[in-house]
């Protein structure tokens, strides 16, 4: 199990660090110190070592693109991306305070082609990314991408590109997002239409799903702590952790990770998502084995709509479901091997742990106090503003995102606020003027209002001396439900029964 199942989360968790996700060459080393020796371009000799060849010609690449460079360039940085078929190739040159982009001449590129070759020869595969650095000093660094991780947008081209390179230049094993992104052939997706053939066929074939005993927290804790640790991210203003959305909540980890996990009617969920280069998937996409049956046994409203994005890139590798009180699963690994993708929700002490943490570090006694107050009322689903200021204080961190976050998950103690008077006249003035009622001797600019327990009852005093008979009378809740009567009902009766009906409609939130 990963640390963040154990208390100590990598991701989700404790740390505000964007994950390295970009293929970058090291920083040119500083000569200025007289630390680094200037590397200068070598004419191939007989001499030169076979292994040493290719940065050789990448060498001469890069000299190439530094005659072509504008006067007074400091540093050039170049990628070249191809296929056997296809390539894209830039090169920018920067003096310190602007920088220029271009692309490389076509014998340039040629040359890049020529390398590429090279490398196959001496490696027994060619690179998918070439990128060289230059400054005019002579300081020179060069790297190779074999797709250990996701090319950058701009730089990855359509699945054909890729089967033609490998006819020509087979690898024994490709990267799992990029065997995925080849050769999934959308084995992972489950339409409706398609979920629901498969329900009938697994109940008629007896194919029955895995029960997921104690392997992932029972799902309405698990929803208010997923959204304790989004409300703590928000907070604390950072960019990563998960978030809740509506009916939604959402993580990707650092680790190349993450998860949704989908709220639903009457009780139920879906969770899912993939890890990063899942031994499953590898199986499935390098060695030939059968993709896993993520759905075997699943109801037939696990579908496509509520299926992590990964699924149609075919990079999921788990599938969960919450049903009758209890998770399910098909041909997923156990909760211990999707640790890595799903936030530090395990246990309410873990949440405790990440939530206190986002206050502070070290967070005091009395902040770790403040985000159990916290974890506990989501649980139960009573959180007040209250709670969560004791915890982020006004100002320094943003307890409106974070309420906002609580809110969305329904984790919020659901009593409204008493709606001011001003508000529920013009509420009621404008519900006679939208259904264009008729107002005959009911003058609306004479409108008053009485309180009683959760509303007001709004109405225009009949004028001293008079009598009337199914003069309308409005009564609108501080929730803002707004019902039309008369005065041929006891106000005393009605305002009964119009507070146990608010009183039903806050227990069914809670």
């Amino acid at each position: 199990m990963s640390d963040q199942k154990n208390g100590n989360p990598d991701d989700a968790n404790e740390k505000d660090e964007a994950p390295d996700v970009g293929f970058s060459l090291p920083d040119a080393p500083d000569a200025a110190d007289g630390t680094a020796e200037p590397e200068r371009a070598a004419e191939p000799t007989e001499e030169i070592a076979a292994d040493s060849r290719d940065r050789v010609l990448a060498r001469q690449l890069a000299d190439a693109l530094g005659k072509a460079g504008p006067a007074g360039w400091l540093q050039l940085d170049a990628v070249f991306v191809l296929t056997t078929t296809t390539g894209v190739a830039e090169v920018v040159y920067s003096d310190g305070e602007r920088s220029m982009r271009t692309e490389p001449a076509a014998a340039v590129l040629e040359q890049a082609r020529e390398h590429r070759a090279l490398v196959a020869e001496l490696d027994g595969e060619p690179w998918w990314r070439l990128l060289v650095r230059l400054s005019s000093a002579g300081e020179f660094e060069v790297d190779y991408d074999f797709g250990d991780e996701p090319f950058p947008e701009g730089q990855l081209f359509d699945p054909e590109a890729y089967r033609a390179d490998l006819t020509e230049y087979p690898r024994e094993t490709l990267p799992v997002w990029l065997a995925a992104y080849i050769g999934h052939g959308n084995r992972q997706t489950r339409t409706p239409q398609e979920a629901a053939v498969a329900a009938r066929a697994d109940k008629a074939a007896k194919v029955w799903p895995i029960l997921a005993e104690n392997e992932f927290p029972d799902f309405p804790e698990m929803w208010a702590r997923w959204a304790c640790i989004s409300a703590a991210f928000v907070a604390a203003r950072s960019d990563w952790g998960p978030r809740v959305l509506p009916s939604m909540g959402w993580f990707e980890s650092s680790r190349r990770g993450g998860a949704t996990l989908y709220s639903l009617p009457n009780g139920r969920a879906v969770l899912s998502g993939g890890v990063w280069e899942s031994p499953n998937l590898d199986a499935a996409y390098n060695d030939g084995a059968s993709m896993p049956k993520f759905f075997a046994g699943a109801p037939d409203w696990v579908a496509n709509p509520v299926l992590n994005p990964r699924a149609a890139t075919g990079l999921m590798s788990f599938t969960y479901w919450w049903e009758g009180g209890r998770w399910y699963r098909g041909e997923s690994p156990t909760a211990e091997e999707c640790a890595t993708a799903v936030p530090g929700v395990w246990t309410a002490n873990t949440v405790v742990g990440i939530v206190a943490g986002l206050a502070a570090q070290p967070p005091s006694a009395e902040q770790r106090s403040a985000a159990a107050a916290l974890v506990s009322a989501a649980e139960v689903g009573v959180v007040t503003r209250e709670t969560v200021v004791n915890l982020f204080a006004e100002g320094r961190f943003d307890v409106d995102g974070a309420m906002y976050q609580l809110a969305l998950a329904g984790v919020v103690a659901s009593l409204p606020q008493q709606m001011p008077e001003e508000e529920a006249i013009f509420r009621v003035r404008a519900y006679i003027d939208g259904r264009g009622l008729d107002t005959t001797g009911y003058p609306l600019d004479q409108l008053a209002a009485d309180r009683f327990s959760c509303g007001w009852m709004v109405y225009v005093p009949v004028p001293r001396g008079e009598i009337a008979i199914g003069r309308a009378i409005f009564y609108i809740a501080d929730d803002g439900v707004l019902e039309h009567s008369s005065s041929s009902i006891a106000p005393t009766t009605f305002v009964k029964s119009f507070e146990q009906r608010f009183q039903e409609r806050q227990g069914a939130q809670a």
